[in-house]
């Protein structure tokens, strides 16, 4: 029998809406309930495309007993991190706070008055990796409640009072100075892995702000830390230049189909954490794009118009709007949609198999779990010497190769698809294709002015659709909000919604001139400034 998580209109509620727990959506019902019934409440915050939130919910709040504890014991909320990045933000916080990481699913245990108390992420159905059960979380928490409430309640006033610090302690005075910049290029630098790219160690996310950034104080004449006497433009942003290759080299990178996936699993950029996020490409478009500008490279350019490409192929509602994701998962499996056995491609490419397998180092036993995530093993150059074809000829076949695999992996069963829009990311999109758009009509040169017209059109088109249905269909009244999903909105809204679709009608205006974006983006700013100042 459903819950009541089947009112609801996110697809992270929907997909849990037949499980036994009795969810409740965040709201004055259940916060209400908790306070009558002095209970605790359980919180667990996840999202659509999230491979380990399907996983948790498979093992336990599928399984009758857990959720028999569950629903006894506790108020039991599901909140969808992408409609509410508040409630999020806060108790992401708390939970780093308690024990030094975060992640999703977010699992959260709050006193009724809604301060936390206990906090982790995925918890498996038996104890391993250092993780108890969940079933036994249950039930010590449960008994904690009961009979030592009074460490519970000092436990939670604790860490609320420490996130109160946290938050009131942030230097608001900090002045973004050229010194300040400049001390943020040069760790940038000093700290760049160039053994494999980018920052950090696994999981490795590609950081898009960070390489833009750099992109552009490599454009900057007044730039002067110490890397090198008068460097050049590109070799000031050769970071961001490296890791943009590595990146879309790696696994990461969908060669087949276009965009990128959240992040790696490893160092190296080899093996994705497959689900992919609207946000995560609008931004790495722009990258990528810049990239392009600056070196003039067609290596960027293709990747700005396959990842757009895939964008129109696979997350646009035929209003205009973009969706938020695509699930890791399909059939149950994560990665499944997205990797190959050797057999079925050289099935596929036929005369070309030996020229692909030499592209991608494909072998026989493949690269993750005995199947095979496309990344490059040989560049353009090296292929072009092995066999004997010039390097226009290496791009042009690995791109028919890539449109072949691409038509036989559309026969297979799809991962699911998070089809709510967002405004904020919508408006990071929104810039994307208005910037591509806007470049491309002024790259037209030689044979590729054909192409950049036709890229340029599509995109204008993408762009100018997507502004036309945000300002159509997210202000149901007037005013701005931030889900939109067949047909219904919710009414909650936040700064990052406002700034995102602004910003997006004034890089349309800037790429068609039309007065009413900057009218309508002039309109949503000032009702930014009197809802949030």
């Amino acid at each position: 029998m459903p819950n009541r998580l089947a009112n609801e209109n996110s697809p992270y509620l929907l997909q849990h809406a037949n499980n036994p727990v009795d969810w409740f959506p965040w709201g004055a019902e259940a916060l209400t309930k908790a306070r009558a019934e002095n209970k605790p409440i359980f919180l667990s915050i996840g999202y659509a495309a999230c491979h380990w939130c399907h996983v948790m919910e498979h093992e336990s709040f599928e399984d009758p007993a857990i959720a028999e504890l569950m629903n006894r014991h506790f108020v039991n909320i599901k909140v969808d991190r992408e409609q509410r990045p508040d409630l999020d933000s806060i108790y992401m916080a708390a939970t780093v706070s308690m024990t030094g990481q975060g992640g999703w699913p977010m699992s959260v245990f709050l006193t009724p008055d809604l301060q936390p108390f206990y906090a982790g992420t995925y918890f498996p159905p038996v104890p391993r990796h250092n993780l108890p059960s969940f079933r036994d979380l249950l039930t010590g928490i449960s008994r904690a409640w009961q009979e030592e409430r009074a460490e519970v309640d000092k436990v939670a006033a604790n860490v609320s009072a420490h996130l109160q610090r946290q938050n009131t302690s942030t230097d608001s005075g900090i002045i973004l100075s050229q010194k300040l910049l400049d001390s943020a290029a040069k760790y940038l630098h000093d700290n760049y892995d160039w053994g494999f790219g980018g920052w950090g160690s696994a999981p490795k996310f590609p950081q898009p702000m960070t390489i833009d950034f750099l992109l552009r104080r490599g454009l900057s004449p007044d730039l002067t830390p110490d890397l090198t006497p008068n460097p050049s433009p590109r070799r000031r942003g050769e970071p961001a230049l490296h890791a943009l290759k590595a990146m879309a080299r790696g696994g990461m990178y969908d060669v087949v189909g276009g965009g990128f996936s959240r992040y790696s699993t490893d160092n190296h950029w080899r093996v994705p954490h497959f689900e992919k996020m609207l946000y995560d490409n609008a931004q790495l478009v722009r990258a990528y794009l810049h990239a392009w500008q600056i070196t003039g490279e067609p290596f960027y350019r293709r990747i700005v118009e396959e990842s757009l490409d895939f964008v129109l192929r696979e997350l646009t509602d035929p209003q205009g709007g973009f969706y938020s994701s695509l699930d890791a998962d399909s059939e149950g499996v994560e990665g499944k949609f997205y990797v190959w056995d050797a057999p079925e491609i050289e099935q596929t490419l036929s005369d070309d198999w030996d020229f692909f397998k030499a592209a991608y180092g494909i072998t026989a036993q493949g690269n993750w779990e005995g199947r095979t995530v496309l990344q490059r093993a040989l560049d353009d150059a090296t292929l072009s010497a092995r066999f004997a074809l010039p390097e226009a000829g290496v791009a042009a076949k690995l791109a028919e190769s890539h449109r072949k695999l691409l038509a036989a992996r559309e026969k297979r069963i799809r991962p699911g698809l998070d089809d709510k829009i967002l405004t904020g990311w919508n408006g990071l999109m929104l810039s994307a294709f208005a910037e591509a758009a806007r470049a491309l009509e002024m790259a037209g040169n030689g044979v590729s002015e054909a192409k950049s017209e036709i890229s340029h059109s599509k995109y204008l088109r993408a762009a100018t659709r997507s502004a036309e249905f945000l300002l159509r269909e997210m202000r149901p009244d007037g005013k701005l909000c931030r889900t939109w999903r067949a047909g219904k909105t919710s009414p909650e809204v936040f700064l990052e919604d406002y700034a995102a679709l602004t910003l997006g009608l004034l890089d349309l205006y800037e790429t068609d001139f039309d007065n009413h974006w900057f009218a309508a983006a002039q309109e949503l700013a000032d009702e930014m400034i009197t809802r949030f100042a």
